[in-house]
């Protein structure tokens, strides 16, 4: 390995030189790197402020906190909103009623909701199909047969589905909650074709959805004042959760993780300091033996 190393040195590989040249190169290779980064931010900012949508004002949300869980008196709530506005015309095919369970409803209150739908099933013995009620393994029905009778029923307009659209949205909850309250009148110079309604949220700013939260537009179970501003505030928290499941087991998760790694990182620090600084500070003498 020696000779290695003397071999290499003396071709001129590891000359101070050669070190120079290298190290001009990865500066000059930083640079390029810091460079391309930068304009690419410069030009992802300029394309966001050439659009025409008004970004959504930052939520004091009660669940953004590091260690905060999400309101499950709220998504209660929300899946009301749901249930009672928003699935005239939104699916939410990937969500189950079982998945309901011990975040909103009991088990008894999961299966009474499911029970009010009904499902084509079979075939039965006789080749048949046959219309029952839900189970909690059943998913959120869909309103509409297929996407064609659903854009047919919204004047060519097709209802997303909200399963994940908390996440599917840049701003999130933030940008839910500012759609669903931001309808106003067109400004001057904006036309709008039939069906069209303004909000200055949405791209463009020509929505095909009409404004469905208002005062009272749902009925609450626990008495809550069914504001328009409530109605939002909980379907959006609704629509967090249906898009993360696992937010309050992953935050649970990072704080039993953080323990673990604080009392790992003390006894690491303690066997450091006190076991090996002997060992680091000794100092070995040779004496050779006189002749």
């Amino acid at each position: 390995m020696a000779a290695f190393v003397v071999r290499k040195v003396g071709s001129g590989f590891l000359a101070p030189r050669n070190g120079a040249t290298l190290q001009k190169l990865a500066t000059a290779g930083g640079l390029v790197i810091g460079g391309a980064g930068a304009l690419l931010f410069a030009l992802d900012q300029s394309v966001s402020a050439s659009g025409t949508e008004v970004h959504p004002t930052e939520m004091p949300w009660s669940h953004k906190g590091v260690f905060n869980s999400l309101d499950h008196a709220g998504i209660r709530r929300g899946y009301e909103v749901y249930k009672q506005v928003c699935a005239a015309c939104h699916s939410m095919r990937f969500l189950a009623y079982r998945n309901l369970i011990g975040v909103s409803h009991t088990e008894a209150e999961a299966k009474a909701e499911a029970a009010e739908i009904m499902v084509k099933d079979g075939p039965d013995e006789a080749g048949n199909y046959f219309m029952r009620p839900g189970k909690l393994s059943d998913y959120f029905p869909s309103p509409y047969p297929n996407e064609e009778a659903a854009r047919a029923a919204n004047n060519g307009a097709y209802p997303p589905d909200l399963s994940y659209i908390a996440l599917a949205r840049h701003g999130g909850e933030d940008y839910l909650f500012a759609l669903l309250t931001g309808y106003v009148d067109a400004p001057a110079g904006i036309v709008l074709r039939e069906g069209q309604y303004y909000n200055p949220y949405f791209p463009g700013g020509a929505i095909s959805m009409a404004q469905a939260l208002y005062n009272e537009a749902a009925e609450y179970s626990d008495g809550t004042p069914p504001t328009a501003s409530q109605l939002a505030k909980d379907v959006s928290t609704f629509l967090v959760w249906s898009a993360d499941p696992c937010h309050d087991e992953r935050k649970r998760m990072g704080i039993k993780s953080l323990g673990i790694l604080l009392v790992l990182g003390s006894l690491a620090y303690y066997i450091k300091r006190h076991k090996w600084a002997a060992l680091k500070t000794r100092k070995i003498s040779f004496y050779p033996k006189q002749k």
